[in-house]
């Protein structure tokens, strides 16, 4: 029997799950988990709770699914050894990191492979396999087809999504939010930035708005008997941000058909639609499942998936908010009561607004949410009270900060909700076990030997798309060259043998990060043939291609999509047989330098300039989407690639530390990449930025992405503004110190 697994983004969805008949649940601490902007579990909650599931014969798993910067270490450490004590059902995990630390220090503990982790294919699913981890949560991204066959050719158990919220990139590979202000999603700081508004320059309508990157939902209601069939070990439904009614009317429609489809297949999936009618969240899709082949669902899932009619947000349209009035007394009141007894009063201050141009009133009890008109921000709320002026109209309270013209959705009415037992016992007092302060032990990457990266040697790297940029990229001498393998390459390589103007040893080829099942096959096949053709070194971006490539001879350099942000994940990498690293483009230059010690600096290849793939969709866009630019609120300009390979979002403007190359390599990172991939590379533009190195000089209208301040950091921001205040207080000291003393001095005289 399939496991129906819930999301638990609070104690009331917790109850909910568990009340509709969940068989397990998945939660996040206050840390390292992907979805840092819900409420997540406090120590004593989160181990009541793994306390009291196990009592019912129910299963907790607890996310940990981003990524660590080697400054995280130590806080991680102290964290698996505090779940270690705990002892939930399993820890879903994305960096290579916690696996190699928990398969040193914690194998007890089990490890579930995160959809963050990219994985859509049995090569990847096995490498994992072998790496200890039970179970694999497959991309969101695949088909029936393809989940049949990873299914026939691993052991390991496999998680799919079913219903609640899509990524519009490929799973694990979006940069878009991290690029924009240093939140990134492989942080569980995703800003959603591909909902937004955006204006396009359409050749046939001209400038026009839309949200054009804003995905519908996932449903897969109708294909649950086939996939339980088919033998899934679990369902799994997205929601850590939802509330509990949604949470509890999408577990009880998925247990019902689960449970009765074999009695009454046809009417017991009309019963769970009926329960799903009251999910008022964005337009629903299937996907990729229906479809045979990779290229029906690269030429067809746009139109299922995209619809920039669609608002970024949810829920049934409540109107505008065009009033306000000052809470009564009374309303507080409500509000307070409502918020707890342990509320700040942070949490129960509320403004009242009155909305116009919607068809139904809100209630007490109704879970709504806010979407600011300028796109900076949506909020979900329920509605605490209600009052009425002297003209009969109608006030809601509403979150503070909110304006006039603002919009307003329902999510979910009071009348669905329901009252669930607790899963958490009344007093949680007993329950006080938190992390410690363990010491992480010392792990040193092997320093390089003698002849063993001959393949990486220091200088110049230059990577590029085509063949014909490839000729571009040789006038400047790179020590290697790095070809992206792609459609064209490939015709280009082994079909019409094309000669090339250099050396074979000293062309890379590049792998792209989605490696699908549909694919899988023949990706095997082209590596093989490319191996006999004499191309040697690959840089792999998927660790499924780790699998194809590990027992070929090859050389395996770790592309930027294998997250290395720290010195335990290369260490998984070094036990894969792989030597050398080129650092994700999301990284900074103090954790570079944190995580690779001088002795080891020789194993890495920097990237210095790069149009960054800010997210990658796995089909080709809709025949609409005659545009090739577009731009956000700020005016800034982005470009989106589409092809047979699918489609890519680019900034207008790349990334470039070209003049840092200097202290690069006086520091011991010899190695500069400069990517030119999925551009067209012209000599003028080539001159530039090798001159701008040359001359130590940054290059006009670039961004550093987050070489300089790195990842956005809650903690960071408090200790900037502590700084500030202080800084503010000392001036202020100073200068009533200034006062007082030419005040003494008049005084003297």
């Amino acid at each position: 029997m399939s496991e129906l697994l819930a999301p638990a983004g609070n104690i009331e969805a917790l109850d909910a799950a568990i009340g509709e008949g969940a068989d397990a649940v998945y939660l996040g601490l206050k840390s390292f988990n992907a979805r840092l902007r819900s409420s997540n579990f406090a120590w004593n909650q989160f181990e009541a709770a793994v306390s009291s599931l196990h009592r019912q014969n129910k299963k907790i798993y607890v996310t940990v699914n981003t990524v660590s910067e080697e400054r995280d270490l130590e806080r991680l450490y102290r964290f698996l050894s505090y779940l270690n004590k705990i002892g939930p059902d399993g820890l879903i995990v994305q960096d290579l990191g916690v696996i190699r630390m928990c398969q040193e220090f914690f194998p007890k503990l089990e490890l579930h492979g995160s959809t963050q982790m990219n994985v859509e294919s049995a090569a990847g699913v096995n490498l994992l396999s072998k790496a200890e981890l039970k179970r694999v949560v497959v991309a969101r991204e695949l088909g029936l087809e393809e989940i049949k066959y990873i299914k026939s050719h691993t052991n390991a158990e496999l998680e799919i999504f079913v219903h609640g919220a899509l990524c519009v990139s490929e799973s694990g590979l979006c940069l878009f939010s991290s690029f924009l202000g240093g939140k990134s999603a492989n942080r569980g700081m995703c800003t959603q930035a591909c909902r937004r508004f955006y204006t396009v320059d359409s050749e046939r309508d001209g400038e026009k708005q839309g949200y054009y990157f804003s995905p519908c939902d996932l449903q897969l209601i109708e294909q649950i008997p086939e996939l339980m069939q088919l033998g899934v070990e679990s369902f799994k439904i997205e929601g850590r941000m939802k509330s509990a009614e949604y949470v509890g009317s999408v577990v009880a429609a998925y247990r019902y058909l689960m449970d009765n489809w074999e009695k009454d297949k046809k009417g017991s999936l009309a019963t769970a639609k009926r329960l799903l009618s009251t999910d008022f969240a964005r337009a629903k899709t299937s996907y990729w499942y229906n479809f045979k082949t990779n290229e029906e669902g690269v030429k067809k899932a746009g139109n299922l998936i995209l619809n920039p009619n669609q608002a970024g947000g949810t829920g049934i349209y409540l109107g505008k908010i065009d009033k306000f009035e000052q809470a009564s007394d009374e309303a507080i009141a409500r509000a307070k009561e409502a918020a707890g007894k342990d509320a700040k009063p942070e949490d129960y201050r509320i403004a009242m607004a009155h909305l116009s141009g919607g068809n139904y009133d809100p209630d007490i009890g109704d879970s709504i949410r806010l979407h600011r008109q300028d796109d900076t921000g949506r909020v979900s709320h329920k509605v605490r009270t209600v009052m009425t002026d002297e003209d009969g109209k109608r006030f809601i309270d509403v979150p503070v900060g909110f304006k006039r013209g603002d919009s307003v959705y329902l999510l979910q009415t009071k009348a669905m909700s329901k009252r669930y037992p607790r899963v958490l016992p009344a007093d949680i007092g007993k329950y006080r076990q938190q992390p410690g302060a363990e010491v992480l032990p010392v792990l040193d990457l092997t320093p390089v030997a003698k002849n063993e990266l001959s393949y990486f040697p220091e200088g110049l790297y230059i990577q590029v798309s085509t063949i014909g940029d490839l000729h571009t990229a040789i006038s400047k001498n790179p020590v290697r060259v790095i070809l992206e393998f792609n459609s064209e390459t490939r015709t280009d390589l082994l079909e019409k043998k094309v000669s090339l103007p250099v050396s074979k040893k000293q062309v890379i080829i590049s792998l792209d990060p989605y490696c699908p099942a549909s694919k899988e096959e023949q990706l095997l096949s082209d590596l093989t043939e490319l191996i006999a053709e004499g191309y040697k070194t690959f840089v792999v971006n998927n660790i499924g291609h780790i699998s194809m490539l590990r027992t070929k001879g090859a050389n395996l350099i770790a592309g930027p999509y294998l997250y290395t942000f720290n010195r335990w994940a290369a260490s998984w990498y070094e036990n894969q047989n792989i030597g050398a690293f080129i650092t994700p483009l999301e990284n900074s230059w103090e954790n570079l330098k944190m995580t690779w010690e001088e002795n080891v600096r020789d194993r890495v290849l920097v990237t210095a300039y790069a149009y960054p793939a800010l997210f990658r969709m796995r089909f080709a866009l809709p025949e609409t989407y005659d545009f090739l630019y577009f731009m956000d609120k700020e005016e800034k300009i982005f470009k989106v690639n589409s092809t047979v390979d699918g489609s890519v979002v680019m900034p207008e403007e790349p990334f470039s530390i070209v003049d840092k190359v200097e202290t690069l390599n006086s520091s011991g990172f010899k190695r500069i990449l400069l990517d030119f991939s999925r551009t067209h590379v012209t000599r003028q533009e080539l001159k530039m930025v090798t001159n701008a190195m040359i001359k130590r000089q940054p290059v006009p209208e670039t961004s550093r992405f987050n070489w300089k301040d790195g990842f956005y950091s809650p903690e960071k921001i408090e200790i900037y503004k502590a700084m500030n205040e202080k800084a503010e207080l000392e001036k202020n000291n100073r200068h009533v110190q200034n006062r007082y003393s030419k005040g003494g001095k008049k005084r003297r005289r």
